[in-house]
């Protein structure tokens, strides 16, 4: 019972109940039909003996009771019993029918408010705000949930504030403090081996932290980016290639590109997704392997797909991976100079414009990253 659905449940319910109430009702009836049909026996019986003997009490198991009168009485209470069961189950089933149906209709707010839940997201929550002019009954529930939205985006809009002003404030100290390690570098190129190593990994360190404030930078500042640009995915997966191909020739990675396709958006972020995704591709293929996007249109979306011929990603990480920092391997990561926030800003840049990305296949043969992006309409929007 657990298993079936609200509408299964009141469907059944209320099949049973009306199952029930026809049963006693039915048996009411039979016993009344029988008692008065027998009434009407004996009525008829008497009558037809007055002149002989009297009157006699209609008795079924009388042999003086005339044959035929009793095979029609006994035959007119067994067609009326099996009347009322026939009518007791056609109602039945015809009350369940329409209790699906019925139930069905009074639970259709529930599923709108169903399907606005399952896309929230923290990009829209001011826009998923549910009307409080509904039934009685889902007052309280949308004054909750309205109420959490708000709560909801008060958190992420601070959380946004704090990235974006932690950010800021340290590119400045950062920038000077890789501006000095260089100079110093070119000012001491004859320094101990152990000096020239920590002036390396400081110069590392601090570019990659660097690296990673300017992505959080980015990342707070997404909603401010206009997405209104049509953008022709060919072109631009054929340049990200392109700029990639002295990075894949050194590893001996072969890039390959089909399909076309058509969305509104940002270029700059829509590229920097794809960008990624591709980057991320390369960096953790196989030594000889191959990276293959490919762009297909389906109904109303725009499918990008990034292959590669990878070690895979274990399935319960494929979800995590677009958590910002989040690493399966921290060793390899840091060894190929990742911050964990290039797969967090794909899944922002994708939610921004209505989209989705995941982890579509994966296996010791490889992963294949999907985006799923709306097609641009004809008066040049978006579908979302």
């Amino acid at each position: 019972m657990k298993r079936l659905s609200l509408q299964w449940r009141i469907t059944l319910m209320t099949a049973i109940l009306i199952g029930i109430t026809c049963i006693l009702m039915n048996c009411l009836i039979s016993s009344a039909g029988k008692h008065y049909m027998d009434s009407i026996g004996e009525g008829i019986a008497a009558y037809s003996e007055i002149e002989k003997e009297g009157t006699e009490s209609f008795n079924l198991e009388s042999e003086k009771i005339d044959d035929e009168l009793t095979i029609i009485v006994s035959g007119a209470q067994d067609s009326f019993n099996t009347t009322n069961w026939v009518i007791t189950a056609i109602v039945t089933l015809l009350g369940g029918i329409l209790a699906y149906f019925v139930s069905g209709r009074g639970l259709k707010p529930l599923r709108n408010f169903a399907a606005q839940v399952e896309n929230v997201h923290p990009n829209n929550l001011p826009e998923m705000k549910i009307s409080e002019d509904v039934m009685p009954e889902f007052k309280r529930f949308s004054r909750s949930f309205n109420s959490m939205i708000e709560r909801l985006d008060e958190g992420f809009s601070a959380q946004r504030q704090f990235t974006g002003n932690a950010a800021h404030e340290l590119r400045t100290p950062l920038a000077l403090m890789q501006a000095q390690v260089e100079l110093f570098a070119a000012e001491h190129p004859a320094v101990e081996p152990e000096t020239a190593d920590l002036l390396r990994i400081v110069q590392e360190q601090t570019e990659r932290m660097t690296q990673m404030t300017r992505t959080l930078l980015e990342m707070s500042e997404l909603q401010a980016v206009p997405c209104d640009d049509r953008i022709e995915i060919a072109p631009m997966i054929e340049e990200i290639l392109t700029d990639f191909a002295p990075i894949a020739e050194e590893k001996g990675t072969v890039l390959e590109c089909d399909g076309e396709g058509v969305v509104t958006g940002s270029d700059t972020l829509i590229y920097r997704m794809i960008f990624n995704l591709v980057e991320n591709a390369i960096r953790y293929n196989r030594p000889g392997g191959r990276v293959h996007v490919a762009v297909n249109q389906e109904d109303d979306k725009v499918l990008i797909r990034v292959k590669d011929e990878g070690y895979g990603i274990p399935e319960q990480y494929r979800e995590s991976i677009f958590q910002p920092f989040f690493r399966i391997d921290k060793s390899r990561s840091r060894e190929h100079g990742g911050v964990g926030l290039g797969l967090s800003l794909v899944w922002e840049i994708a939610v921004l414009h209505g989209g989705t990305v995941t982890a579509e296949e994966s296996s010791e043969q490889g992963t294949t990253m999907l985006i799923s992006l709306p097609k641009e309409s004809p008066n040049g929007d978006s579908a979302v």
